[in-house]
């Protein structure tokens, strides 16, 4: 196993503002460098994750290490995103971790059908959603181990 990439890149797929400022605020706070790159829909994490439109140049939008995933999102919803993610040989292999509000059971189900990595509803306590981020950059940021060989992450 390669040590970890500097910096780590997330791929945060989220239309709410004020989600995007308190997710980045606390991922920015771990201590292993990361980047995070921020789309506000469906369609913007696909050509993202694809490399098209305005993300063609692989310099300006590397592959990201793990995607934080909205559901409800304008364009193409979270599933309809996931979905597309798991089919695309290219882009299969990146986990994807749902953030959402949505609790239903059908979300749920069809998210690890379309095989999430993992599916954290958030709180609607700031202090909850605060710590909840906190434990979620503790596990993707530092302790889990992916592969980084070139060819994985290019």
């Amino acid at each position: 196993m390669s040590a970890r990439p500097d910096p780590f890149v997330v791929l945060l797929v989220e239309d709410n503002l004020d989600h995007t400022e308190l997710i980045t605020r606390v991922l920015n706070d771990h201590r292993i460098p990361n980047r995070i790159i921020h789309v506000a829909d469906g369609e913007a994490a696909l050509n993202y994750l694809r490399r098209q439109a305005q993300f063609a140049d692989p310099a300006i939008s590397p592959r990201p290490h793990v995607v934080l995933l909205d559901l409800n999102l304008p364009r193409l919803s979270g599933l309809e995103v996931l979905q597309a993610m798991k089919t695309d040989a290219a882009i299969s292999h990146i986990p994807v971790v749902v953030v959402t509000t949505s609790r239903a059971e059908s979300d749920l189900r069809l998210a690890y059908q379309f095989h999430a990595n993992s599916y954290l509803v958030k709180p609607v306590d700031f202090e909850q959603f605060s710590r909840m981020l906190n434990d979620l950059g503790d596990y993707w940021l530092e302790w889990n181990q992916l592969p980084y060989s070139p060819q994985y992450v290019a």
